[in-house]
């Protein structure tokens, strides 16, 4: 099964300073895995990491951050979905379930992960399935 990974997993992966790049790194070690990056990950890496206010340990560049993410890419087993679905699905949104606005992208991925038939992988351990309709374990991974 492909993963997609979560903003804060490539993260992780990206920066060595970062408190979870060991555990990053050795499931990825352990994994090997097929995965997968979306417009919303890809850019919220750059947006996050390129943050004057990230790091007080590096100040990293957008274009060096693309450049690594595309090497990364380049030598990994990456697909790219695109984001080809909406919030505003009922069908795939249970929005009763929608309970906070600091949850939304995490919801989206997962619902991404669904559409192709993949899983989530993230460090965030409050990701309720249930407020994406078809959602079950296999769907989402919680680095522990």
């Amino acid at each position: 099964m492909r993963s997609l990974l979560d903003i804060n997993v490539l993260i992780a992966l990206m920066d060595a300073d970062h408190s979870f790049h060991e555990r990053a790194h050795a499931w990825w070690s352990e994994e090997n895995p097929a995965w997968a990056s979306c417009p919303l990950t890809e850019n919220g890496l750059v947006r996050i990491m390129s943050a004057a206010t990230y790091s007080k340990i590096q100040r990293f560049r957008a274009v060096a951050l693309i450049a690594q993410f595309q090497t990364f890419v380049a030598n990994t087993k990456h697909a790219f979905w695109s984001d080809a679905i909406s919030l505003r699905d009922g069908a795939r949104f249970d929005h009763n379930r929608i309970l906070s606005p600091g949850h939304l992208t995490d919801f989206y991925l997962l619902a991404l992960a669904v559409e192709n038939g993949g899983r989530l992988v993230t460090f965030d351990r409050a990701i309720p399935l249930a407020a994406v309709r078809g959602a079950a374990a296999e769907h989402l991974l919680v680095l522990g």
